[in-house]
């Protein structure tokens, strides 16, 4: 009766969190929107068909107006379904993130496939366009070809248009070799060039055909990057002037958080691009200029070394950094979750005061509405992806309780980062048995169903690790050119395990596959 009841009231919350789930499953399926969300409602029809029940919009990307129209389509697409569907919507919270990088050289590359024999499997491609045409008039680079990314440049607009299907176009490419495309392709405004070698071209690259010439244009800079090896220093500023790549010439790198680089302290971890570079404290001072900086010691990358690009994450697990959980962008974002949002998943959690701070906020925008109880009852997941958080779960848990409609994610992948993907064994289940014995429902996110999502066929272990997230009431999905596909075999999932298994209990359903014929 004990374990009845409880289910009972965890289910009651997570029905007024999250919705209604599949019958014969406990579990629902959150599906990140891509941008086209907004603009495709056949897109989010598909996601519906498939099996999602909730959507979640990320307000580090886009703005109100695609978010608005993202909502638009998922409520159209609900209603035509004659289903709910609830939009949760994140907010980023501070970003720690690497600064920028001075831009390489302007060259782009055109590459052909080819086999291990050596013959060529898909040529290179070369997308062209009139250089008069603003930014927003380009004519993207067609979908679907086959092969290596297609290069995209800009010529003279009277050149381009004299071309016809079979031109040949010659030219000496960034090394001096010659090289020779062939027309394929004129959609609209733009040429569809394919060749059979690898090209290097410049902004200064000239381009030859019928005894006419054109200089290319529109090459962007390649992305530079840091190339760091165990043992190297690394230093770490608030000076946002970009990185400098240059060999025999000790690194450094902006933060995009000033205040983050003041905290640490020496001996302190500094983890970087999803712990796959590792680093210790090893210094710290301020400079002529006022600057602070941290030296670094890498302890931690690939054999090879790990190259560190611009605007890539930065973890500081043992660091307390002197910033609120929402920032003056999340405040405003916070305010159009409550308007046209049902759920808002806040980011940062360190400890009860975040929360606290969280639920005030909410309580001002609630003051300021023309619907206070909308807002006072939007629901508000609290995603668990510090140290901080773990270890004070339940100081957050039961200051977030005072919420009336409350749940958490468990964010694994900074989680891994912080903690080690050694203790992901244990400590995903350990959350989720704290939040259960406070009735509060559990959203399970990161990489669940990820390599079918992105390359369209999944391994057998996200299965496994698909079918251990259903525990959960929720499950999140990223995006992914196969997403849909990943909702469906999820749904399918759900449905399976929905009469076998409540959260970490084993329900014993009756296998009919394994009953004799006659019965």
């Amino acid at each position: 009766d004990a374990f009845a009841t409880a289910d009972d009231i965890l289910e009651d919350h997570a029905l007024q969190l999250l919705g209604y789930s599949s019958e014969e499953t406990h579990s629902r399926i959150m599906v990140t929107l891509p941008t086209e969300a907004g603009e495709d409602l056949d897109l989010v029809r598909g996601f519906v068909e498939a099996g999602m029940e909730l959507a979640r919009i990320n307000c580090a990307h886009d703005g109100p107006e695609v978010w608005r129209r993202m909502i638009d389509n998922v409520h159209t697409a609900a209603r035509e379904a004659d289903r709910e569907i609830k939009v949760a919507m994140d907010l980023a919270g501070p970003k720690v993130r690497t600064g920028e990088i001075e831009p390489g050289p302007e060259v782009g590359r055109a590459r052909v496939t080819r086999e291990d024999t050596g013959v060529v499997v898909t040529p290179s491609k070369i997308w062209l366009t009139p250089a008069d045409l603003a930014e927003d008039e380009i004519p993207p680079v067609p979908t679907g070809l086959p092969g290596r990314p297609t290069l995209p440049l800009r010529v003279e607009r009277d050149w381009l248009e004299a071309l016809e299907i079979g031109s040949e176009i010659t030219f000496h490419d960034n090394r001096d070799a010659k090289r020779r495309f062939t027309v394929t392709r004129i959609e609209g405004q733009g040429v569809l060039l394919e060749g059979r070698r690898n090209a290097y071209v410049s902004n200064s690259t000239l381009l030859e055909t019928d005894w006419t010439k054109t200089r290319v244009s529109g090459v962007p800079p390649t992305e530079q990057r840091l190339r760091l090896s165990i043992g190297d220093t690394l230093i770490l500023t608030d000076d946002q002037t970009p990185a400098v790549v240059a060999p025999d010439v000790t690194p450094r790198i902006g933060c995009t958080l000033p205040e983050a680089v003041a905290a640490i302290e020496v001996g302190q971890k500094v983890l970087f691009d999803d712990g796959s570079i590792a680093a210790r404290a090893v210094d710290k001072q301020v400079t002529e200029q006022g600057h602070h900086e941290v030296h670094l010691e890498v302890t931690y990358a690939g054999p090879e070394g790990t190259k560190l690009a611009a605007y890539k994450g930065i973890n500081l697990p043992d660091t307390v950094l002197p910033l609120p959980s929402l920032t003056e962008e999340d405040i405003e974002a916070f305010r159009f979750v409550a308007e046209h949002g049902d759920i808002a998943n806040v980011s940062f959690i360190r400890d009860a005061d975040d929360v606290n701070f969280v639920l005030d906020t909410l309580e001002q925008i609630a003051q300021e509405s023309d619907d206070p109880e909308r807002v006072r009852n939007l629901g508000i997941v609290l995603k668990i992806e510090t140290i901080p958080a773990y270890e004070g779960l339940c100081r957050v848990l039961l200051a977030g309780m005072r919420h009336p409609n409350l749940g958490i994610m468990i964010a694994r992948g900074d989680l891994a980062v912080e903690l080690g993907f050694e203790r992901m064994a244990e400590v995903p289940r350990l959350i989720a048995q704290m939040a259960e014995a406070a009735h509060v429902p559990v959203i399970m996110a990161t990489q669940v169903l990820e390599n079918l999502a992105k390359s369209g066929l999944p391994t057998r272990a996200e299965i496994t690790d698909a079918a251990y997230a259903l525990r959960s009431e929720a499950v999140m999905l990223n995006k992914g050119p196969h997403i849909t596909d990943a909702i469906r075999i999820l749904h399918t999932l759900s449905t399976k395990l929905g009469r076998s298994q409540r959260k970490n209990r084993q329900m014993l359903r009756q296998i009919s596959s394994w009953m004799p014929e006659n019965e």
